[in-house]
């Protein structure tokens, strides 16, 4: 009975959700909106999240389940929040106003006024956020009922026990509270709540259903420790890689990732990541335990961004997510203990050397107009004294490349017998340097001769304008460097947007 009473208020919050005035499509929940609707619905809802799509994204695809589901939750507490989606391919000039720059784009509006939404993609996540953004930062729990209730809506909650709730302590409590919109927070002074949970006066306590189910904080009390606390103990100590656990692994405070590269179905965890868990305890709030399986298609770019196949499994490798993505290998594929918490303390005192890829010099790299290099042989050819070398940094499946392919090869050709002048391009997905850093592509920049400068190329790709640049030694620029990444921002924009599911990168 129960059952079929929230879905009566499901459907019944549905259909009026909106009010009088223009009818607006539902499904599954979620309010359909266009051009025309939009500035109604945003106006006639107080609080409402709307998600920007395209009908062929991957991780839309995978959020759509979710975010129904987010929605029906909401329905049946008989919230205020509405959840909407705009297909951002079709309604464009919406996307324009709203600056979607990829998919899914997801915007909450509180009387009217947007800000980005920044929480997970599971319905838990969304529904925990939004509810965060419109009530108080820790919800008052005055009863064992209410605490009972606060976690089994929550499945990662976290309670504050203040008998005395303007203390110091309470205070940064609420203020970490009010920094994490996706963790939902609950603060009590009840005796009986207290008692319930075995707390101590002045505890925070977080409620997980893994591991070890709940976990004290025990650190100095301040804003920072707590919210670090959080984000490391929110996670399993040992994480699987997959949709839903990608934005809470990258956007936590560790930044440094020990990365199992496993097959679940060949028993690669079982083996040898789970002997590790005490080594991964000792690392807890330095380095984060992530497996990823070759089982699954969805991670082939990942492999790629690595420079790794599948046939290498079980291995590991270390990543450092600060600027320059820095990337470490152990010296063998020794998973036992005893190697992995050698090569850990190595990272950790800074004795490791960054694992840069580099492809097989081809046998007829210089034989061709444009000049093909790889890692290990770049630095020998730019840094040539006696001649100017222009670089095309590409990736092979950027559709700028390509475009620019045939103006770069007549390029090549005019000055393949210039005594001073080299044409060359390097495909910056198979090959890392450790001076130079590839964000975008193309990227292309001009190694001066003489003094071994490095300009970036920001004028037109066309062929009259490259032969101008390197004429002129450089000295012709097209705009500032901040003209150059806008420019580079916006056409990475289009790109993203016309790029095929085939070639969309990774999460990672």
């Amino acid at each position: 009975m129960k059952l079929i009473l929230c879905s009566l208020l499901f459907v019944l919050a549905t259909i009026f959700a909106i009010g009088a005035g223009e009818d607006i499509k539902v499904e599954d929940g979620v309010l359909v909106l266009t051009t025309e609707n939009f500035k109604q619905a945003v106006a006639d809802n107080e609080y409402i999240l709307v998600e920007f799509y395209a009908p062929w994204c991957g991780h839309c695809k995978a959020l759509a389940p979710e975010y129904a589901k987010a929605a029906q939750q909401l329905a049946e507490k008989e919230s205020r929040i509405k959840l909407a989606k705009v297909d951002a391919t079709v309604e464009g000039s919406l996307a324009e106003e709203y600056q979607v720059r990829g998919y899914p784009t997801l915007k909450f509006f509180r009387n009217a006024i947007p800000v980005e939404y920044n929480g997970g993609r599971q319905a838990e996540d969304i529904v925990a956020w939004v509810n965060k953004k419109t009530g108080p930062p820790a919800k008052e729990l005055p009863t064992v009922a209410d605490a009972t209730s606060f976690l089994k809506d929550n499945e990662i909650a976290l309670i504050g026990f203040f008998k005395q709730q303007d203390s110091d302590e309470a205070k940064a409590f609420i203020a970490a509270a009010n920094a994490l919109d996706r963790f939902a927070f609950g603060i009590t002074s009840n005796d009986e709540v207290i008692a319930k949970y075995e707390a101590k006066d002045g505890a925070v306590v977080l409620f997980k259903p893994f591991d070890e189910k709940k976990t004290v904080f025990d650190d100095s009390f301040d804003e920072e420790n707590l919210k670090k606390f959080v984000q490391v103990h929110s996670l399993p100590l040992i994480v699987e890689f997959n949709h839903e656990s990608a934005s809470k692994i990258f956007g936590g405070s560790i930044k440094s990732h020990l990365l199992f590269f496993v097959s679940k179905e060949a028993g690669h965890i079982e083996k040898h990541v789970e002997p590790l868990r005490e080594l991964a305890k000792e690392h807890r709030n330095d380095i984060l335990f992530v497996t990823i399986s070759s089982d699954e298609e969805d991670h082939a770019r990942i492999f790629e961004f690595f420079g790794m196949s599948k046939e290498e499994v079980p291995t590991v490798r270390l990543i450092k997510l600060e600027e320059d993505m820095a990337k470490y290998k152990p010296e063998s594929n020794d998973l036992s203990a005893e190697v992995i918490k050698d090569f850990l303390q190595k990272f950790m005192n800074g004795m490791l050397k960054q694992h840069l890829l580099s492809q097989e010099l081809p046998d007829d790299w210089d034989k061709n107009p444009v000049k093909v290099l790889v890692a290990t042989i770049f630095d020998t050819v730019v840094y040539d004294t006696k001649k100017d070398v222009l670089v095309e940094f590409y990736a092979p499946w950027c559709g700028h490349c390509k475009q620019l392919a045939p103006i770069y090869d007549q390029l090549g050709e005019k000055y393949k017998d210039h005594d001073s002048i080299v044409i060359a391009k390097m495909d910056a997905t198979a090959n890392e340097l450790e001076h130079t850093k590839i964000s975008s592509f193309p990227t292309i920049k001009l190694y001066r001769k003489g003094d071994n400068k490095v300009i970036d190329y920001t004028l037109d790709r066309t062929l009259d304008d490259f032969v101008k640049f390197l004429e002129s030694g450089g000295d012709i620029q097209g705009g500032s460097d901040e003209d150059l990444k806008s420019a580079t921002e916006e056409a990475e924009d289009v790109e993203e947007k016309e790029e095929t599911e085939e070639h969309k990168k990774d999460e990672l």
